[in-house]
């Protein structure tokens, strides 16, 4: 099988697929809408840019997909594979390993993929070598109304980092920590009562989505999170999704109580490029000062016969 990058003569194929593709990074797909579009083509042939497509062609199939990644990240993520009527054409895998295997050069750890359980590219992912670590809901809270005045969210400061950390640490299962590493710089909103409900949010020309860490035993969720969406700077009438993992599936009744609305369940399925050795080092031994340890003795053992 032939699989190179895309070239500019590939163009009337990207445009032949723009209605046609499977979008697999659902936060962007919200905030920035669909990467074929016209708007989008220009990014395939950013030098800049970590976004790398591949296109094969046999036997009158095309097959196309795309990877990006931002630098500085250890993770990368598949953007989309096209066209979805060819899903299930025994050649994807292949296609799909080697968007992993450019996702390596840019030194990613991880390939991260967004896809609904149902669909059919589900057996070609595992078969690419991709497992499921989380399930996921978007949550359309654009309807949402708070009355409340949204002052006990403030925006994260440095000196709050601590705080946000060790809330990720305490939600986050282990399993996932190394692929979605925790918060190092400030960024989104904490609430400030009791310092147990954060919120990042990531926007674009179309939507806004927030992912939250909430806290368990935090009380009042749901008003929380409704002062939360009446308060959002520079809204401009963009719908907001909230996107909620299995491992925070105690909001989801909150959620539905706000009267917002879920869409399809989506498997986060994860490609393992690379795995963390930790090199042993010999440690010299430091006795506290004046302190002093007297070797033991035995001058002669007996043994009973």
């Amino acid at each position: 099988m032939n699989i190179r990058p895309l070239d500019l003569l590939d163009l009337p194929s990207l445009a032949r697929y723009r209605n046609d593709a499977l979008m697999l990074d659902a936060v962007r797909a919200i905030t920035r809408g669909n990467p074929l579009s016209t708007a989008g083509f220009l990014s395939h042939f950013n030098p800049a840019r970590h976004v790398y497509t591949a296109i094969t062609k046999q036997n009158g199939d095309s097959l196309l997909g795309s990877v990006i990644h931002t630098p500085g990240e250890s993770h990368a993520r598949l953007l989309y594979l096209a066209p979805s009527t060819h899903l299930t054409h025994p050649e994807m895998p292949l296609l799909i390993e080697h968007l992993a295997a450019q996702a390596g050069t840019w030194s990613a750890f991880h390939v991260i993929a967004e896809v609904d359980e149902t669909s059919n590219a589900f057996p070609a992912l595992r078969s690419a070598g991709f497992a499921v670590y989380a399930w996921q809901r978007m949550w359309d809270v654009s309807s949402v109304a708070g009355s409340n005045s949204g002052s006990e969210w403030k925006r994260v400061r440095e000196v709050n980092i601590p705080a946000v950390q060790s809330l990720y640490h305490q939600i986050v299962p282990p399993l996932l920590q190394p692929i979605e590493p925790p918060p190092r710089r400030a960024g989104g909103f904490i609430c400030s009562e009791d310092m147990k409900c954060h919120v990042s949010p990531i926007s674009g020309a179309l939507g806004i989505v927030l992912t939250p860490l909430v806290h368990p035993d935090a009380t009042g969720v749901e008003s929380k999170l409704a002062s939360l969406l009446a308060a959002l700077p520079d809204r401009r009438g963009r719908p907001v999704y909230l996107c909620v993992r299995s491992y925070q599936t105690w909001l989801e009744p909150a959620l539905e109580d706000l009267g917002a609305k879920a869409s399809a369940r989506q498997a986060v399925m994860v490609k393992h490029l690379a795995r963390l050795v930790k090199e042993e080092q010999a440690v010299r031994a430091t006795q506290p000062a004046g302190i002093s340890v007297q070797p033991s003795r035995v001058s002669r053992a007996q043994i009973k016969k």
